[in-house]
């Protein structure tokens, strides 16, 4: 269970990092992922559509930074 707690202390404090510069980020149109602003595609999904709109950077960084991670990224599969 620590673990798990652990992982949402993390979660929180890289959300408080995109809520103090949402310039930096944007939201895959694919996935909802929060990915910096200069990424061409999603690293985890390959979309290239993206949300730059810092107040939907903003809810979306708090919104996933309260939850537990619900989707895989690469190091899941190795």
């Amino acid at each position: 269970m620590a673990e798990a707690n652990d992982s949402l202390e993390d979660r929180a404090a890289r959300a408080d990092k995109i809520v103090r510069d949402p310039s930096k980020y944007k939201i895959c149109d694919g996935c909802d992922s929060i990915v910096l602003s200069t990424a061409a595609t999603c690293p985890s999904c390959h979309a290239y559509r993206f949300i730059d709109d810092q107040k939907s950077v903003i809810n979306q960084a708090r919104e996933l930074g309260q939850r537990e991670r619900r989707s895989l990224v690469k190091g899941d599969f190795e």
